[in-house]
């Protein structure tokens, strides 16, 4: 197997990194890593963060490629975000358990069925159910946009149940929740989690709202990655139980090596249920092809894109507070 052909394993003879590096330069590329990538892949980033600000990142250098080491919703919106630039995902299979809970038609059927409602969807999910949508959230930002729509409005929330379901109890809106959920966070267990903090007494509880609701039962924080990643290095606790996917604990591990932070487990205490196998599904030697290559590439046709980034725009307005939904309009209902 030389530099040319395969792409699992090691690649015989070839610096990974190195090849890496001297093609980025060729290519006039930007690595993006999410926080649920392999430190390996981390590390050799430009930015690791996660999925909305990375895009925005990349759109804002002047970089010709984007090779986004994530899922393909992630990638598809960076394509969203910087049309003119490539984007390539180094496994075209790294999908999401919410996207594929989604499909487009039976959203669209959805909605058809329940005219009176916006539709509020959590940005994991494909290009073409954004472009279903109203207004794209992230769990960072949802609960503000929530507070800028009409009580009276009615609500679809999607993909996600249960952060959805957080929301809702967070804030007393009676959303109607389509039913995905996020195959890592559905794996905790709650018995043994609860075994867990009984065996570190003190230890705080940091978890993401995709968690089902008797796991944040237990959280002393819930919030999005970026959210869990700063409370865990703003906490004075030395021992921390994480409840998200593990990969993140590598920046952590890099921020405060002092400190200790331990997996939430799954149903048999120590399984590695909670990675996701989807994002696993990236590699380094999968990164080096697709610099090479230059595939797989995402493509979005326009008409798909421009809908979707509208539903985008839309959140990143609210989220900045610069308009609300009076500004906005309920699209669905108004026919905007």
């Amino acid at each position: 197997m030389d530099a040319r052909q395969g792409i699992g394993g090691t690649l015989t003879g070839v610096d990974i990194r190195a090849e890496i590096g001297r093609l980025r330069d060729e290519r006039n590329a930007v690595i993006l890593a999410h926080y649920y990538q392999t430190p390996d892949i981390q590390d050799i980033a430009d930015f690791v963060g996660d999925s909305l600000d990375l895009s925005r990142k990349a759109a804002e250098t002047d970089a010709e490629v984007i090779a986004f080491c994530g899922v393909k919703f992630m990638a598809e919106v960076a394509k969203i975000l910087s049309p003119e630039k490539i984007v390539v995902l180094p496994d075209l299979a790294a999908g999401c358990s919410l996207e594929d809970s989604c499909p487009p038609d039976k959203f669209r059927a959805f909605r058809e069925a329940h005219p009176d409602h916006i539709a509020l969807t959590y940005i994991n999910c494909s290009a073409a159910v954004k472009a279903l949508s109203d207004i794209i959230v992230t769990s960072s930002s949802a609960e503000k946009i929530l507070s800028q729509i009409p009580m009276h409005q009615k609500i679809i929330f999607a993909p996600d149940k249960h952060l959805g379901g957080y929301l809702a109890r967070k804030t007393g809106r009676d959303m109607l929740l389509w039913p995905g959920v996020c195959i890592v966070h559905e794996a905790f267990s709650e018995t043994e989690l609860i075994k867990l903090k009984a065996l570190h007494p003190g230890a705080p509880v940091l978890a993401h709202p995709e968690c089902p609701a008797h796991i944040l039962d237990h959280a002393d924080h819930i919030g999005s990655t970026s959210s869990i990643l700063a409370e865990a290095k703003a906490s004075p606790a030395q021992t921390i139980i994480i409840a998200t996917e593990p990969h993140i604990m590598h920046q952590m591990e890099k921020a405060v090596p002092e400190k200790t932070f331990i997996g939430a487990p799954g149903a048999d205490g120590n399984c590695n249920c909670n990675i996701c196998p989807y994002m696993a599904l990236n590699t380094m030697e999968k990164l080096y092809v697709a610099l090479r290559d230059l595939e797989p590439r995402i493509e979005i046709d326009e008409e798909t894109r421009i809908a979707a980034k509208k539903s985008l725009d839309r959140m990143l307005a609210m989220a900045s507070a610069s308009v609300g939904m009076g500004d906005l309009g309920a699209a669905r209902v108004t026919g905007d």
